[in-house]
């Protein structure tokens, strides 16, 4: 049964977390206020002094039976964390610049306002969450380069610079992760990158590469790339082209490793280390445990919605479309 609301009659209190500022204002240009207020719900808006955490706390201890979030990914995060720990239902709204995990959820990210469709008649579905310590994240924890560059401060602002800024230490060798993990083939002692995700990403096409086919695996999916001997003409590409010559999870060539666990640590060579989770800038103590949380959140999910495209297996044919 999916949650019903009516306007002023509306039997269930729904409060939608709103990031004005994501996806340079794409709330304003959806009129999602509007949108989501014509319904029956409420509009919390974040603010310099309300952060989406503290909001959507402040809905749950309000009476709020329902949260919604309208936002990018790493707010979208903030409030799964509390839906998840208060047991409450998580409507996606995706507002941001990626909105990686509502498109891994099969939303129509193009057009935002058809997931509101899941207030009237919305589908109850459990998804999991990853877990770093108390932390929840939605879609992965990193450490590395692009940890490095959500420190700059000036990162939300030019990003594209904030990389170029931290990379080349990396790759000439100079910079790494300061930690060794345990991978499927062994210790990779101060590795280059450490991506953790929750669920694994497709690695085996180019054109799906980063995507989720799944989030209910019950699984994380682990990335690390090992510290050059050489220097790679560019650190993404040299990512890519590693984990494209790999086989099944679980192999690995002689740059990367890719494999799916329940948990995988990451254990210190120093006390700390700095970390991106969902996307912001953490410091965490080592040694870092990373855990999958099966169905550890409930979504509700509009009945119309594009889905999950099947995972395609490396040299089938595509299936053909549909009329």
């Amino acid at each position: 049964m999916g949650v019903v609301m009516a306007g002023a009659e509306a039997r269930t209190r729904v409060v939608v977390v709103m990031n004005p500022r994501s996806g340079g204002g794409s709330p304003a240009r959806f009129d999602l206020t509007n949108r989501v207020e014509g319904m029956g719900a409420q509009v919390w808006s974040t603010s310099v002094d309300d952060d989406a955490a503290s909001l959507a706390r402040l809905a749950v201890q309000e009476g709020a039976e329902v949260l919604g979030v309208a936002g990018g990914d790493g707010t979208i995060s903030a409030v799964a964390a509390v839906a998840a720990d208060t047991d409450r239902p998580l409507l996606v709204v995706p507002a941001g610049t990626r909105n990686h995990f509502a498109r891994d959820l099969g939303l129509d990210i193009r057009n935002p306002v058809s997931s509101l469709s899941a207030l009237t008649d919305g589908v109850p579905t459990r998804v999991d969450l990853g877990l770093v310590g108390p932390r929840v994240f939605i879609n992965n924890v990193s450490f590395g380069p692009y940890a490095d560059a959500l420190l700059d401060p000036g990162y939300r602002e030019d990003k594209v610079r904030a990389l170029a800024s931290v990379t080349p230490d990396y790759l000439t060798g100079r910079q790494c992760v300061e930690a060794d993990v345990d991978t499927p083939r062994g210790t990779v002692h101060l590795p280059q990158v450490v991506l953790i995700s929750n669920n694994p990403y497709h690695i085996a096409t180019p054109r799906y590469l980063g995507r989720r086919f799944t989030l209910t695996s019950g699984l994380l999916g682990a990335i690390v790339l090992k510290r050059p001997t050489d220097t790679p003409p560019d650190l993404l590409r040299h990512l890519r082209s590693e984990l494209l010559r790999q086989q099944p999870p679980g192999t690995a060539g002689d740059a990367a490793s890719a494999w799916r666990a329940a948990s995988i640590t990451l254990r210190g060579r120093g006390r700390q280390l700095d970390a991106g989770i969902d996307g912001e800038a953490v410091t965490l103590p080592l040694s870092v445990t990373c855990e999958i949380w099966p169905g550890g959140l409930q979504v509700l999910l509009p009945r119309d919605r594009p889905g999950i495209p099947p995972e395609p297996v490396p040299g089938l044919p595509r299936a053909p479309r549909g009329p």
